[in-house]
């Protein structure tokens, strides 16, 4: 493969002014969208040699056979422009936005001459104004059957609608006053959009001004003497209290904003969205990213606005609060606040949340983000279709005779270098054999690969055809650990997959199958061979062997915690005067050997149970 690519322009024919760039194949599909303050500097970076570009950027471009630029004016102008091309190209390699599941919306439509009230999951209908999303769709209906006592707009669809006015008689929910019943003229369009109109300012604000108005024209009624009108007002001012206690309250003042929570990987990234309208909470959305190019945050943040608030065709575009709250500051944050601004009219605050409840809501997010992620890693390599898929691709990618069955993985774990320890995962059927995973202690070792091949070898020799004493004396436990696998991975590159390799030869097991995986590029190492398999980006195979990679991961990290904490525990235990339900007391409240062993004698003396005498003995035996 050349190392450079052949339509590579002169470096003087590339501008040096913002612009929007297009990558393109040899049928003229668009596979890439991107912007640059400089589009000479910026397209220098895919032009290097072809062995300096990260995997990726290496198979976007390869797949190229033209690359083109537009010129604009401005930043701001190069931010809507590539906004516009990848809502019209969607090119394979930016980011994928694919939601987790569909969300009820309450919805009004504005754009008709008799506004209705409705629920649906369609977000891009024109000329209709939406409120949530709602995680649940019975708390989205139950919202709307009260909202109808106070704001009586019609609900019902076009052919009831125009029954109702061929024939003359108005629906069951004009006649209990439900709907204002525009379709037999007991209001006209004006009155009735007006309905509408207050309906959309109450669901649009979420705070309490509706219902001092209404309160106040309650009392004025009362006073008058027209106490059945000031009935019905109390009527309508629980009504809409009710509607309001469904939503929690999470900040004093009337905030408006959306705040985001991003959690990511090398191939995924879970978002969540909380929607803050009045200082309550009005909805919640989640969905999940496909990186095929390499993304840091400050990037995800500004694709994530992109998707949340660019318009849809010509239907109306979430609004945009006056605080758009995110994890990191993105690259272009001044030429998006302006974006924003000109979404909604007036200026947006771009910010990060730094302390208090928005903080707190942020951090919240975060941990829905975290758990979403989790989610959908995992429910993909439950599935029976995409673990048979994940299987077979592997089997591909790999050229083995045989799907890989019964995958081992091993990762090694330790404290700067101290406390070695490793583990071993079993994975069948693309599923966690746990009664078969085993924990391995290494008292002496050189490095990585050297705990790798103590590791290996110490596994293979129950792979060897048993003695006939050894076989009498196979326990349960012993005749798992001899199951042989069809697959071998270990965590690293190719030093760790040569250290596995060689573990395999010295055995004299043969026919087994082993590969590295590296973290950094979730690269596919292979003994001996000096260039990695890269598995294609966001597919079955690379999701089940990045699971099983984690799961090592997980399995070695918690012995070696375990390790450390039962070794501090051993120490603590042979002072005089600590028992065990002490030793347990001083872990629990210091929540880790490390921080006990930075602790002063005066915050150990702070547990029940432990004077400053006593606490002086730990923090003696704990420095020696």
């Amino acid at each position: 493969m050349a190392n450079e690519l052949s339509f590579r322009p002169k470096t003087g024919e590339i501008p040096t002014d913002p612009g929007v760039y297009r990558w393109l194949d040899a049928a003229g599909r668009v596979l890439y969208v991107g912007k640059a303050k400089n589009l000479r500097a910026r397209l220098s970076n895919y032009f290097g040699p072809l062995d300096s570009l990260h995997e990726r950027t290496r198979r976007m471009v390869t797949s190229a056979a033209d690359v083109q630029w537009t010129i604009v004016k401005s930043e701001y102008e190069a931010l809507q422009l590539e906004f516009t091309w990848i809502k019209e190209f969607d090119p394979p390699f930016n980011v994928r936005f694919k939601d987790d599941k569909s969300y009820p919306y309450l919805a009004v439509s504005m754009g008709e001459a008799f506004p209705r009230a409705f629920i649906t999951r369609n977000r891009e209908m024109k000329g209709v104004k939406y409120f949530g999303p709602y995680t649940q769709s019975w708390a989205v209906r139950e919202t709307l059957d009260t909202l109808l006592k106070v704001y009586p707009v019609r609900s019902c669809s076009k052919g009831v609608f125009n029954r109702a006015q061929s024939s003359g008689r108005a629906c069951l929910l004009g006649d209990i006053g439900k709907c204002a019943a525009p379709c037999v003229g007991r209001v006209d369009s004006t009155e009735h959009k007006k309905i509408a109109a207050d309906f959309v300012d109450f669901m649009g604000g979420g705070d309490t001004k509706h219902v001092e108005v209404l309160r106040k024209r309650m009392y004025e009624a009362s006073d008058n003497q027209q106490y059945e009108l000031a009935a019905s007002m109390r009527d309508d001012v629980d009504a809409l209290e009710r509607v309001l206690e469904k939503s929690t309250v999470v900040f004093s003042d009337q905030t408006d904003a959306d705040l985001f929570g991003i959690a990511d990987d090398e191939l995924a990234a879970a978002v969540s969205q909380f929607i803050v309208r009045g200082g309550r909470i009005r909805g919640v959305r989640g969905w999940v990213v496909d990186k095929e190019l390499e993304r840091d945050l400050p990037e995800l943040v500004e694709y994530v606005l992109q998707n949340v608030y660019a318009p849809i065709d010509g239907a109306e575009s979430q609004e945009v609060p006056r605080e758009v709250l995110v994890p990191v500051i993105p690259n272009d944050a001044k030429e998006l606040g302006l974006w924003l601004s000109d979404l909604r009219g007036s200026k947006v605050d771009l910010r990060v949340a730094q302390r208090g409840d928005k903080a707190a809501l942020a951090s919240t997010a975060l941990t829905n983000a975290k758990h979403a992620l989790m989610l959908y890693k995992t429910r993909r390599s439950a599935d029976f279709t995409a673990r048979a898929d994940a299987l077979a691709g592997i089997q591909r990618a790999l050229n083995l005779k045989e799907a890989p069955l019964r995958i081992e993985c091993f990762d090694v774990s330790h404290l700067g270098g101290t406390g070695v320890v490793a583990s071993m995962v079993v994975f069948e059927d693309g599923l966690p054999k746990k009664d078969h995973y085993r924990r391995f202690s290494i008292e002496s070792t050189t490095d990585d690969t050297d705990s790798i091949y103590q590791v290996l070898s110490r596994r293979l020799k129950y792979l060897k055809e048993p003695s006939t004493d050894e076989a009498s004396a196979n326990t349960e436990a012993t005749s798992k650990f001899a199951y042989r696998p069809s697959l071998l991975i270990v965590d690293g590159g190719l030093p760790q997959v040569n250290a596995a390799a060689r573990a395999i030869k010295d055995s004299g097991v043969s026919g087994l199958h082993v590969v590295g995986l590296a973290k950094r590029l979730e690269e596919v190492w292979v003994p001996g061979d000096e260039f990695p398999i890269i598995l294609p980006r966001a597919t079955d195979e690379l999701f089940l062997m990045q699971r099983i990679r984690d799961e090592a991961h997980r399995f070695a990290i918690t012995y070696q915690r375990q390790k450390r904490s039962s070794s501090i525990a051993s120490t603590l235990s042979d002072i005089q005067g600590l028992g065990e339900k002490r030793v347990n007391a001083l872990l629990k409240h210091f929540g880790s050997a490390k921080r006990l062993k930075i602790a002063t004698a005066d915050e150990i003396s702070s547990v029940a149970g432990i004077g400053p005498i006593l606490a002086q003995q730990i923090v003696h035996a704990l420095e020696t």
